[in-house]
C-alpha cells in the first residue's frame, strides 16, 4: 500500500506531501453525473458495488493518496430512529426533527451491522481493490445534533442553539448518545478495513468558544476516547479558528484546518499535532497560475514540516473543473518530491 498518508498522520517525514480532497468523489465528475441520471444518492450509498465504483473514481483518475468512502453524514440517521431524505441542492432533510426533550425518547441504540450493512460491505469490497488508504468517516455529535434539531442544513442554527440554551441537560444527553453511536459506527468501519477515520464537525464553528467548551467539548472527547487509538483519526470543522486548541484537546490524531485559518498560524498553535488543509475550494475555478500560486502559499505556510496532509479547506464544489483537480494533485506531488 501507498502509506504516505499514514506516515504524515503520524508526523513522520514523507517522500512528498500526500494529497486527497474532501468530496473528491461526486458531482463535479462526469461519470458520477451519468450514474446519478439512473440512481439517487441513497441508492448509490445502499449499493456496495456502486459505492465502490464511485469511491474508486478519483483514485484512478486523479492519483490522490487516499480514498474516502462515498456516503453521507446522515447515512446512520435511520438506524438512530430518525429517517432522513437526501434532497438535491439542499442536503439531508430529517422527516420528524427533534423539537423538545421528549423527542429524545425516539433515539435508538445504534447497531452498524443492522443499520448500515451496505456501508461495511462497501469497505470490504474497496479494500480488495485499493492500493491507497481508505478513509471512513462519521459526523461529530454537535453537527449531527444540529441536523436532527434543525431538520436539515441551517444558516443560523437558531433552533439548535435555542434547544441548547433552554434544555442544556437534554442537549448534552443527545450529544452523548450520538457520540456513543458514532464511535460504534467508526469502530465497525475500522473492523471492516478502513485505514483512517475522520470526524466531521462541519458546523461547530458557528458556536462561541464558551458554548463549545461548556456544552460540546466533553461529548466530542467521549467519541474520541471510545475510539481509543484504533486508527488515525482526522478531526475537522469549518470556521474553527477560535476553537483549534479546544478541538485538539477533544481528540484526534490530526486536525483539519479550513481555508479561513492561516496554516502557519494553525501549526504554531497546535504544536506537533499533524494538520490537514487548507486551500480555498473556490481556487479550483481560478486560472492555472492563480490556482497553483494558492497551492504554493499553503505549502510555504507549512514550511516543509512533517505532518502535513494537503487538502482543501472544505469539500470540492459542484461544477469544479476536473482537470484543475488533477493539475493540483500533480503540482503538490512534484513540488514536494523529496
Amino acid at each position: 500500500m501507498n502509506d504516505v498518508l499514514l506516515r504524515a498522520l503520524k508526523g513522520e517525514p514523507t517522500p512528498y506531501t500526500p494529497v486527497w480532497f474532501m468530496r473528491q468523489a461526486g458531482r463535479y465528475q462526469p461519470e458520477y453525473q451519468r450514474l446519478r441520471e439512473k440512481y439517487t444518492i441513497e441508492e448509490i450509498v445502499e449499493n456496495p458495488e456502486l459505492t465502490t465504483y464511485v469511491t474508486l473514481l478519483p483514485v484512478k483518475k486523479l492519483g490522490v493518496d487516499a480514498a474516502i468512502l462515498f456516503a453521507d453524514l446522515s447515512t446512520p440517521f435511520a438506524g438512530l430512529g430518525f429517517p432522513t431524505r437526501l434532497v438535491e441542492g439542499k442536503g439531508p432533510v430529517v422527516e420528524a426533527p427533534i423539537e423538545s426533550p421528549d423527542d429524545l425518547k425516539r433515539l435508538r441504540p445504534f447497531s452498524p451491522e443492522e443499520a448500515v450493512p451496505y456501508v461495511l460491505e462497501a469497505i470490504r469490497l474497496l479494500k480488495a481493490e485499493l492500493e491507497v488508504p481508505l478513509i471512513g468517516f462519521a459526523g461529530a455529535p454537535f453537527t449531527l445534533a444540529s441536523y436532527l434539531i434543525e431538520g436539515g442544513p441551517s444558516k443560523n442554527f437558531v433552533k439548535t442553539k435555542r434547544f441548547l440554551y433552554h434544555h442544556p441537560e437534554a442537549f448534552e444527553a443527545l450529544l452523548l448518545h450520538l457520540a456513543r453511536a458514532m464511535a460504534a459506527y467508526l469502530k465497525a468501519q475500522a473492523e471492516a478495513g478502513a485505514d483512517v477515520l475522520m470526524v466531521f464537525d462541519s458546523w461547530v464553528g458557528r458556536l462561541t468558544r464558551d458554548d463549545y467548551e461548556a456544552h460540546v467539548q466533553r461529548p466530542t472527547a467521549a467519541l474520541f476516547a471510545e475510539l481509543g487509538g484504533l486508527r488515525p483519526v482526522i478531526h475537522f470543522g469549518t470556521g474553527t479558528q477560535h476553537l483549534l486548541e479546544l478541538m485538539k484537546e477533544a481528540g484526534g490524531t490530526a486536525l483539519g484546518v479550513d481555508a479561513t485559518t492561516p496554516l502557519d498560524e494553525a501549526r504554531e498553535r497546535l504544536g506537533e499535532t499533524p494538520v490537514q488543509g487548507n486551500l480555498d475550494p473556490a481556487l479550483l475555478f481560478a486560472p492555472k497560475e492563480r490556482l497553483l500560486a494558492g497551492a504554493e502559499r499553503v505549502l510555504e505556510a507549512n514550511m516543509g514540516r512533517p505532518g502535513h496532509v494537503f487538502n482543501l479547506g472544505h469539500g470540492i464544489l459542484p461544477g469544479t473543473p476536473e482537470e484543475n483537480v488533477r493539475r493540483l494533485v500533480d503540482y503538490v506531488h512534484e513540488r514536494t518530491q523529496g
